[in-house]
């Protein structure tokens, strides 16, 4: 069992704290087996809503697949409690935004899509749906008369 985490990316306008929203948030990502090296062309989502029982008693995982090239059962699980939000403070870094304990698979790609958050890094609006699937995000903030966004979204996943 490998931990594999997400790292994020963006240059961020005058807006800190976006973070993913809810245990039904969809990490949509791109599998690769750990056994064969088959990537599947779909993206697959996982979420920590969803609890999948591992055979053998084993515990489970947020997701359980049988690899359609070499019929190995692998998993992957959220580790919740690593899920932390991405800040004006980390500008333009990479920041480790969740990590996930796989088995049989490595995670190498990550598609944002919609369900994530932010604030004004000012006056503390709220933007509660923020949609990062083309990478760029934008609106405005009125209490304090400023454009607000997030730009340049890209990732990288590291092993823990």
């Amino acid at each position: 069992m490998v931990k594999f985490g997400l790292q994020f990316k963006a240059t961020l306008e005058n807006v800190t704290n976006v973070r993913p929203v809810g245990e039904d948030f969809r990490w949509f990502l791109k599998l690769k087996c750990g056994n064969c090296g088959e990537i599947p062309d779909k993206w697959q989502y996982v979420t920590l809503a969803e609890s999948t029982p591992l055979k053998g008693g084993r515990g489970s995982a947020s997701m359980v697949q049988k690899c359609k090239l070499c019929a190995r059962e692998n998993s992957i699980d959220i580790l919740g409690d690593t899920i932390t939000p991405y800040n004006v403070e980390d500008n333009e870094s990479f920041k480790t935004m969740v990590q996930f304990e796989c088995r049989g698979l490595e995670p190498v790609d990550f598609q944002p899509q919609a369900g994530f958050a932010a604030q004004g890094a000012e006056s503390g609006t709220q933007f509660p749906e923020v949609n990062l699937l083309e990478k760029d995000w934008t609106d405005y903030d009125e209490k304090v008369s400023e454009s607000v966004g997030i730009y340049e979204v890209t990732h990288q996943f590291i092993k823990c």
